[in-house]
């Protein structure tokens, strides 16, 4: 929308646009983003300028464009009438928005995903494994080195994201890398970030995940391993509900059970987070008639 106002073209304040020419007048139209424009204002308009800075002002003299005002249809009006005017289409919102008002919104709703999409997220150069430059590497050593539980996102895979080197936590924005630094430094960063529950923690748990719990490598549907193949027959056979975990997926877990159980082979059986044993175990106390009391909790 696009209002006209009388008066000298006088003092009109750092909100103005000084428009010259059709052409000019053109681009201006192109470039704002605000759907309502006032032109040619008097000092009352530069207050009006103050008061509603989402409407665009700009200072036109009508006898150097005749055209423009002819195609768009502007009128003048006096201060009073033009005020009220200018304050009833800002505050009712009377004027769609600009289109690049919805490209912010949008990218609003995409940042407040992302930004909640884990307790604790990192915008970073690169990723965790790979990360560009010194600031990136420097913030995710600083966070391994803290224990801290943490997903991140590439900023250069999306540049309409890209906002520079950032950790949030709940959606809360923490800082950059020196702000980081200052954390860990007061000893603050531990009680505001979420930390990686430690190996021993996550195998208890994991080994606690069911009743009876198998580690081998790959899982009940593909064993390719002997021992994994006979141990499963084994299960099988007594009818007893249990599940796998396939060690081949988490090197950590892998290398990590060995010392927990202190038995290095693999596949190992636990009954409610305590280790039966391995295939040679199983198999004795199958024979024996003592595995199914054991896997049903009578033994």
């Amino acid at each position: 929308m696009v209002v006209g106002a009388a008066g000298a073209a006088g003092a009109a304040g750092a909100a103005v646009e000084e428009v010259g020419s059709a052409r000019q007048f053109e681009e201006l139209l192109c470039l704002k983003a605000k759907s309502l424009l006032v032109l040619h204002m008097n000092e009352v308009m530069a207050e009006l300028a103050k008061e509603h800075p989402q409407v665009s002002f700009a200072k036109l003299e009508a006898e150097g464009v005749p055209e423009v005002f002819e195609k768009y249809e502007i009128i003048g009006a006096h201060a009073p009438e033009l005020t009220k005017k200018v304050q009833r289409l800002a505050s009712n919102g009377s004027f769609p928005p600009s289109a690049n008002e919805h490209l912010k919104e949008h990218l609003n709703l995409r940042l407040k995903k992302l930004t909640h999409a884990a307790p604790c997220m990192l915008f970073i150069k690169g990723t965790p494994q790979e990360p560009h430059f010194g600031f990136s590497k420097q913030m995710v050593e600083i966070l391994h080195k803290r224990n801290i539980q943490f997903s991140s996102f590439d900023i250069f895979s999306d540049e309409e994201v890209r906002q520079g080197l950032k950790l949030y936590v709940s959606g809360t924005l923490i800082g950059g890398l020196h702000i980081i630094q200052e954390l860990e430094a007061s000893e603050e960063l531990d009680t505001i970030c979420p930390k990686t529950p430690k190996l021993k923690e996550s195998l208890k748990v994991l080994t606690n995940k069911a009743s009876v719990m198998l580690f081998m490598k790959e899982n009940k549907q593909e064993a390719k391993c002997g021992f994994g193949k006979q141990i499963l027959e084994i299960l099988s056979s007594t009818d007893v509900e249990y599940e796998t975990y396939d060690i081949l997926e988490d090197e950590e877990v892998r290398q990590g059970l060995k010392a927990y159980s202190n038995r290095p082979m693999y596949p190992q059986l636990y009954m409610k987070g305590e280790l039966v044993g391995g295939l040679d175990i199983v198999k004795e106390l199958e024979e024996n008639g003592e595995l199914l009391p054991i896997l049903r909790g009578e033994n």
